[in-house]
């Protein structure tokens, strides 16, 4: 399908009523600043999977000055106002950064109270999962995954395992509390951790108090607002290739983050969604371990490190860097039914004399088309390039594509026609007007 979007007004015509915006490599691909966009002409955005793991970045210009935000758990969309952000029942909450998230945007003048709902079948995050995750992790030695310690995967152990708390708990306090105090017990038992139980329980008595208007059945607000025709966004966490079933297992996360698990996480119906939008860098970084085909040890690396800011928004961990590598992207496109694409970050590659596409891998002198499932074997492969002429012109104030250098559109045209699915969107730098519509 041949999309055309020449600007914002047009997006709900031409995505859909319901979209998903997923990232097609490993996470940081510049979500956020899209779904920020879109937010204008969508009437819900939704948060389908993950937790505070997440980091999305959105800069915006306020009168006359560079304004960063930084969302770790809560929807991109709630600097909009009139729009209502959903916390779907995929995703796993940790109460303490929830409240610390929307009262650090209170004293920014953002009130999300008014427009916030979490699904009542959400799990809970509690402190304990966060200690389980460090020590986790310290125990692999050398063999670590890289987690954000956020408590994200012992939260989804606990909720595959039928021992999780949900959201709805917490409208029963004393049930709430017997549970609590069970997994509490059992965790000090397994992990030998130390937790103030009551000291807990108190904190929690006092929270519900704030949220529990929050707590609500997502599903059904959702199937009601489809019904009413009302536009809905879902912003994915983290990329296709650290979902927990189609990503370089085990160096992925714990929920599943591709359309599928959108789908799943939001209680929506798949024939609802009409598009799914990939984000994808202008070349790719990595956070952890794991395989990196077209990782750059060098000073090229460094300097798509430094040009393109390259830290955790989360962890402040330096990314590793590496060419645009297609073979992922073009997975993600297989496994999330991907029909646009947002590439981000053109404007960091200004700069370099020559840049390398990734087109293809070899496998013991094999052409293979999709990633091994193997990591051996993913650890093996050969990366076939080609190279592409650079530029050296800033394009940050870019706002038409055929006005881009003629090097830059090269590259974007050849991206396209490798990808064989349309770009409708180019990020030229940060700020929420340097996007090309196209």
């Amino acid at each position: 399908m041949k999309i055309s979007i020449k600007n914002a007004e047009e997006l709900t015509s031409k995505l859909g009523q319901v979209i998903y915006i997923a990232g097609t490599q490993w996470g940081d691909e510049g979500k956020g600043k899209l779904v920020d966009i879109m937010s204008m002409e969508y009437d819900i955005v939704a948060r389908a999977a993950g937790g505070a793991n997440a980091g999305h970045t959105i800069c915006i210009n306020k009168d006359g000055k560079s304004e960063k935000f930084v969302f770790h758990l809560l929807p991109s969309g709630v600097l909009h106002e009139g729009k209502m952000c959903i916390i779907g029942n995929g995703c796993v909450v940790h109460i303490q950064t929830l409240l610390d998230e929307i009262h650090g945007l209170k004293e920014r003048g953002i009130d999300v109270m008014s427009k916030l709902l979490i699904s009542d079948r959400a799990h809970i995050i509690f402190d304990y999962h966060k200690k389980i995750d460090e020590i986790q992790e310290e125990r692999k030695g050398d063999k670590k995954v890289g987690t954000t310690k956020r408590g994200i995967g012992p939260a989804y152990t606990d909720k595959i395992g039928r021992r999780g708390i949900r959201m709805a708990d917490l409208l029963d306090f004393e049930g709430f509390a017997e549970k609590f105090r069970a997994n509490c017990e059992s965790k000090m038992k397994a992990f030998g951790i130390k937790i103030d139980i009551e000291e807990q329980i108190n904190f929690y008595k006092d929270a519900i108090e704030l949220i529990e208007p929050l707590i609500v059945n997502t599903i059904e607000y959702l199937d009601n607002a489809h019904k009413e025709g009302k536009t809905i966004l879902a912003e994915g966490a983290q990329g296709s290739h650290l979902d927990i079933d189609s990503g370089t297992y085990p160096y992925v996360t714990s929920s599943n983050t591709t359309s599928g698990g959108a789908c799943t996480g939001l209680g929506i119906a798949p024939g609802k969604m009409k598009s799914v939008v990939g984000i994808a860098k202008a070349y790719t970084t990595r956070v952890g371990a794991g395989p990196f085909p077209t990782e750059l040890g060098d000073a090229e690396g460094n300097m798509l490190r430094e040009q393109g800011s390259e830290y955790g928004a989360t962890t402040g961990r330096p990314r590793r860097c590496g060419w645009f590598d297609a073979i992922v992207v073009k997975n993600a496109i297989t496994v999330s039914g991907i029909n646009s694409i947002n590439v981000t970050k053109l404007d960091v590659l200004t700069g370099f004399q020559s840049i390398k596409i990734g087109v293809g891998y070899k496998l013991n002198g094999e052409s293979i088309e999709f990633i091994p499932a193997s990591l051996k074997d993913f650890e093996s492969v050969e990366v076939d390039y080609i190279d592409m002429p650079g530029w050296t012109e800033d394009i940050s104030a870019i706002k038409d594509f055929d006005k881009l250098p003629e090097n830059a559109k090269k590259y974007i045209l050849k991206l396209e026609e490798i990808l064989e699915v349309p770009i409708n969107f180019i990020g030229v730098g940060v700020h929420r007007s340097e996007l090309i519509y196209r």
